[in-house]
């Protein structure tokens, strides 16, 4: 897995080229920080996407029902693996990190086709189970 610091003045083109494939991906949100600890802010949610407003100094991540706002962001790193996102760290001027894990769909299966997979099991019905009583 690579890491990379992400330059400031990149940013915005970063996470708007980045936010085009995070709906295909879900991902778990933590917070973290000396006051807090680490806190569990989101997980298994889609992310509609990630920008940086670079007026109000502000990165915004935006999940189905949820918005996460870092205020006065002072560093960005990314870890890859095959050419994809697997971690997001955002550090703001006071220290707290805002952790991101986004768990993609597996290679060759789109997540249409896994959950109508999931849908179709069935279980084999001969010998009933010694609870039901048969």
């Amino acid at each position: 897995m690579v890491t990379e610091q992400l330059s400031r003045a990149g940013w915005g083109a970063y996470f708007d080229q980045l936010s085009k494939s995070l709906p295909r991906a879900d991902v778990e949100l933590r917070i973290s920080s000396l006051q807090l600890g680490s806190q569990l802010e989101a997980e298994g949610m889609k992310v509609n996407g990630i920008s940086f407003d670079h007026h109000n100094d502000i990165i915004v991540i935006s999940m189905q029902g949820l918005e996460h706002i870092i205020h006065a962001p002072a560093s960005a790193y990314a870890q890859a693996q095959d050419g994809r996102v697997e971690n997001l760290e955002i550090t703001d001027a006071q220290g707290e990190r805002c952790l991101l894990h986004f768990r993609w769909p597996r290679a060759g299966k789109d997540v249409d086709e896994v959950i109508d997979e999931a849908g179709e099991e069935t279980f084999p019905a001969s010998d009933p189970p010694p609870w039901a009583g048969a």
